[in-house]
């Protein structure tokens, strides 16, 4: 799933987002309430996550401008508010759970498992396709034609990604920060290693190649052009 983590504190953010990563998921991670009212309203996501002590914009208006403007994502608020009134006003404001800080990250995971399965809004949302290619986001089922195909949880990760912006070039830079939440390293072979991977199990056993490399630039998905 495509999550949205809204967290201001540095330590907690990459303690989830780390966690999330390696469940497979992917995680956009902002610490503004303003900048995640802009990217909530703008892009899709299946699941968000939300503290409610935000600068910029506090977490109760940010949920309740992303309503306001249509959004239907599920969201999570994830906060140290935990009295009744609290989770009263965070759900009265438009959450649909709230999980009170300290928190084991098993449970936040159930959790955001528990939204992520709820009837998908959009047929977009639930099920990609590239070619002949496809990934059925709830099920975690990938498939090429009648083939089921066997991922880890890292490799559906990054197919993911990589369908949501098909026709799109991804750099490694942006590989590395969106699947394993690495600033850029150039000695890194993580991306390559797991792009190998990647094509071995989608490519190399079907006629048409879908899992593009660019000269120096980066990663594409796309069909027969």
């Amino acid at each position: 799933m495509r999550i949205l983590l809204v967290e201001d504190d540095d330590r907690t953010s990459k303690y989830i987002s780390n966690g999330l990563i390696s469940s497979g998921h992917t995680a956009d991670v902002l610490n503004d309430g303003r900048d995640a009212l802009s990217l909530g309203v703008r892009e899709v996501y299946d699941v968000a996550i939300v503290d409610r002590m935000l600068p910029g914009l506090d977490g109760l208006s940010l949920v309740r401008g992303l309503r306001a403007a249509g959004t239907k994502t599920p969201i999570i608020f994830l906060t140290s508010m935990s009295g009744v009134d609290d989770r009263v006003e965070g759900l009265d404001a438009g959450a649909d759970d709230y999980l009170a800080k300290p928190f084991a990250f098993s449970e936040l995971l159930a959790r955001v498992n528990a939204l992520g399965r709820r009837p998908p809004i959009t047929q977009e949302k639930s099920k990609l396709k590239v070619a002949d290619l496809d990934l059925d986001l709830f099920r975690r089922l990938a498939k090429r034609g009648e083939t089921t195909i066997e991922l880890l949880p890292r490799e559906f990760a990054l197919l993911e990604l990589l369908m949501r912006n098909e026709g799109r070039v991804l750099t490694k830079t942006m590989l590395l920060e969106r699947i394993w939440n690495f600033n850029f390293d150039p000695l890194s072979t993580v991306v390559e290693t797991h792009i190998s991977r990647l094509r071995a199990k989608i490519d190399k056993p079907f006629e048409v190649q879908l899992l593009h490399t660019i000269r120096n630039t980066g990663y594409s998905m796309h069909g027969p052009r």
